[in-house]
C-alpha cells in the first residue's frame, strides 16, 4: 500500500481555487453533517449520482426508488444484518433539471470524514501544481470537465445502479493524471506499507500508476460483487481523462514554473 506524503515540486502561483474547493468540500460535508439522518439521507439520494437516473431522459415515467439505508454511506461495504424488512427508499421521478445538478453536485458530498480528508489530502498535494501549469480559470474547468467524465465512466459500467456516488474522487483521479502525465520525474516523498512502514522519495509516475493500477484491479474484483459500491471505475475513467486532456490544456500555456504575467510584468518594465 502507498500513500503519499508530499511532493518535492515548488509552486510559484497561490493554489486559490484549490484551496476554495478543498474548504467548498469540507463546508458542504460539515453542514451535512448535521442534518437529521433522514434529510441528509434524501440529499445523498437527490444529489448523489444516481446512474439509473440517466434512463429517465427517456422514460419520463421511470421513478428509481433509491433505498435510504445506503443513501447516507454510499461506500459501506457487507450485507445488511438483522431481520429482513422492506427498506425505505426514496423515490426519485424524473427531472431533467435535478439529475443534470447532481453530476456535479456529487462532487461535493462525501460519504464521511475519512472519505473527505483522503480526497482533499490527494487534491491538495497534486492539484496545486496542476492550478500552477494550467491558471486558475482553465484549472477549475479542468477539474469539473474530469468529475463529470469519471462520472460518465462510472454511468457506462453500471447503467442499473440506484446506489447514489458521491465524492470528488472522480474529479481527483483526474488531477492525478494530469500530474503524472505533466510532472513524471517530480519525486513524492511516499509511505509504503508492507508488513513493515518504508517512507521512501518515488517517482510520480511510479506512485500515480501504482495508485491506479490498484483501481483497476479492484474494479475488476467488484464486478458482480454484492456489496456497496465504490466506483472504481470511475476512478479509473478520471485518471485516464485527465492524461489525455492535460496535455491538450497544457500546449498553449508557458511551461512549469513560468507564467504569462510574469512575461507581461517584464514587458512592462522593459518599456
Amino acid at each position: 500500500m502507498l500513500f503519499p506524503l508530499y511532493d518535492n515540486n515548488p509552486t510559484r502561483r497561490w493554489p486559490i481555487l484549490t484551496l476554495l474547493l478543498i474548504v467548498a468540500n469540507v463546508v458542504v460535508h460539515f453542514c451535512l453533517a448535521k442534518q437529521p439522518a433522514t434529510v441528509r439521507s434524501e440529499l445523498y439520494a437527490r444529489y448523489g449520482f444516481v446512474p439509473k437516473r440517466i434512463q429517465q431522459f427517456q422514460d419520463p415515467k421511470l421513478v428509481v426508488a433509491v433505498p435510504i439505508e445506503q443513501a447516507h454511506d454510499p461506500q459501506a461495504v457487507g450485507p445488511l444484518l438483522g431481520p429482513a424488512a422492506p427498506p425505505q427508499t426514496v423515490e426519485l421521478k424524473s427531472n431533467q433539471e435535478e439529475i443534470l445538478i447532481s453530476l456535479l453536485s456529487c462532487m461535493f458530498l462525501h460519504g464521511g470524514w475519512l472519505h473527505l480528508a483522503s480526497n482533499m489530502w490527494f487534491l491538495w498535494l497534486f492539484g496545486n501544481n496542476i492550478e500552477d501549469r494550467l491558471g486558475h480559470v482553465v484549472f477549475v474547468l479542468f477539474y469539473l470537465t474530469v468529475g463529470l467524465l469519471a462520472s460518465a465512466c462510472h454511468w457506462a459500467t453500471n447503467q442499473d445502479s440506484i446506489l447514489p456516488i458521491v465524492g470528488a474522487s472522480g474529479a481527483v483521479a483526474g488531477v492525478l493524471g494530469a500530474y503524472a502525465i505533466t510532472f513524471p520525474a517530480a519525486k513524492v516523498k511516499t509511505i509504503i506499507f508492507l508488513g513493515f512502514i518504508f517512507i521512501l522519495d518515488l517517482p510520480a509516475l511510479l506512485v500515480l500508476f501504482a495508485w491506479l493500477g490498484i483501481q483497476i484491479w479492484m474494479g475488476f474484483q467488484a464486478i458482480g460483487a454484492n456489496v456497496g459500491q465504490v466506483a472504481w471505475w470511475a476512478h479509473v475513467g478520471g485518471f485516464i481523462a485527465g492524461v489525455v486532456i492535460m496535455p491538450l490544456l497544457s500546449a498553449g500555456a508557458p511551461e512549469p514554473g513560468t507564467h504569462w504575467e510574469d512575461e507581461a510584468e517584464r514587458e512592462f518594465q522593459g518599456n
